[in-house]
């Protein structure tokens, strides 16, 4: 991937990581997936497709490129799903002890075990909202604990675990659900108070990790494992700025786009998707920061104690 190049073609002016306020992260890994292989070539379907796509938006009036959008370089360890995870803590811990909006876009859902870690090091009282098609709550699989099927294994006992979507699971996995917290696809279908009910159970600070395969594989096909009778584009546009207006995101990331030559359509939607929680953010408020400590103004990063300066850059 040539970081030469800015996000979705911007001017340089506006990617420079001095004065951007968004990172975006690549994690080109697919070292646990279990199906269709492939997701390691999302973030580069993902990078082609936002250069295609117009930078104004037309619901939010903005143009939030022009908060300053970072692409760093992709992260490609692969020597071990630990190793992976370990790297894409540390990038992006650094990152947000710049003050970055951190974004990550994958790859396989193993790699959202290392960017949970690190938002939950640096943000008090954290739900992670998980939009996907799958629990991912087993413990280990596959003879590891970093596997896409884990994905959330974590965060759920960590932080305040919100899922949403889930239509596929394990029976084992039901047993460290809570079950309060989890939105079944066949429940939504027929809950029109689903939205409200969910974000009642956010807290202040919300980071989301975002599945593809959430999405109906009608609308979303390439993707590692499609199950039918996903979100669709405009209620989960609906949702997504519900949470955006009534809560601070901190960040979020998006998984297991897994491209297909003859299908540009998800990569598309992807980077629209993308842009659009970015837009969402800026237009929605400007507490982007806030860890929800009173006590601490001028460093939100203080729960962290470890953090270093910025001479890693």
């Amino acid at each position: 991937m040539n970081t030469s190049k800015t996000y979705a073609g911007i001017p340089n002016e506006y990617g420079n990581l001095s004065t951007s306020k968004i990172v975006i992260i690549p994690v080109p890994y697919d070292g646990t997936s279990t199906w269709q292989k492939g997701a390691d070539k999302g973030p580069k379907a993902f990078l082609n497709a936002s250069e295609n796509m117009e930078l104004y938006d037309i619901e939010t009036d903005s143009e939030v490129y022009k908060e300053g959008v970072f692409l760093a370089e992709a992260i490609t360890e692969n020597a071990s799903p630990e190793a992976m995870v370990d790297v894409v803590h540390d990038v992006t811990k650094k990152f947000i002890n710049r003050n970055k909006f951190v974004t990550v876009f994958g790859g396989e859902h193993s790699i959202s075990i290392g960017t949970i870690r690190a938002f939950n090091e640096c943000f008090n009282n954290l739900t992670v909202l998980h939009i996907d098609a799958h629990a991912d709550l087993r413990k280990e699989y596959e003879g590891t604990k970093c596997n896409h099927a884990c994905a959330v294994y974590e965060a759920n006992s960590t932080t305040n675990l919100v899922q949403v979507g889930i239509r596929s699971m394990d029976i084992s996995e039901k047993r460290e659900m809570n079950l309060d917290k989890v939105f079944f696809a066949h429940d939504m279908a027929v809950n029109e108070d689903w939205m409200e009910d969910v974000i009642d159970q956010l807290t202040d600070n919300v980071f989301i990790t975002f599945d593809l395969d959430a999405l109906d594989p009608s609308i979303m096909p390439s993707t590692g494992t499609p199950e039918p009778g996903g979100l669709f584009y405009y209620e989960t546009l609906e949702f997504l700025k519900q949470v955006f207006e009534q809560k601070n995101v901190v960040g979020f990331d998006m998984v297991e786009l897994c491209p297909n030559e003859n299908d540009k359509s998800s990569d598309f939607l992807a980077a629209k998707l993308f842009y659009k929680m970015l837009s969402y953010k800026f237009a929605s408020n400007d507490d982007t920061y806030d860890n929800g400590d009173d006590d601490v103004e001028e460093n939100p990063f203080s729960k962290l104690s470890k953090f270093k300066n910025d001479d890693d850059f």
